[in-house]
């Protein structure tokens, strides 16, 4: 079964987002995101983009490693749904954390691109 053109698209960003994560560009994940971006953390914690980027580019939230594999895409007009994993090694608030969560991200059509609008990850036990 062949993937969408929106699904392969939306499979690029995902990559993208957390590749810019890792090496630091929050300027690049801004640009991925959209302005009205939720960004819930395994915590429970929601920030907006300008939050969560304010606190990326001050080392709250630093990302050593991230492994995100993708369970299903579901797109459905402008909205695509990716249900799958966010495994990482962070250190955040200055304590080195390794996550285990599944998570849901949420993109809509913003113009002619894909953005980020939410994100949420729920701890696996």
């Amino acid at each position: 079964m062949s993937m969408s053109a929106d699904a392969a698209a939306i499979t690029r960003l995902e990559d993208e987002r957390f590749d810019a994560m890792i090496a630091g560009n929050f300027d690049r994940f801004a640009a991925i995101a959209h302005p009205d971006l939720m960004y819930t953390h395994s915590n429970g914690v929601t920030d907006s983009l300008s939050s969560y980027m304010d606190k990326c580019r001050a080392g709250f939230y630093v990302y050593h490693h991230i492994e995100h594999p993708i369970d299903k895409i579901v797109v459905q007009g402008d909205v695509g749904l990716v249900l799958g994993q966010m495994n990482a090694d962070l250190t955040a608030g200055g304590v080195r954390k390794q996550l285990a969560n599944t998570s849901v991200s949420v993109w809509i059509r913003h113009g002619d691109v894909w953005k980020l609008i939410s994100y949420q990850p729920t701890p696996r036990s």
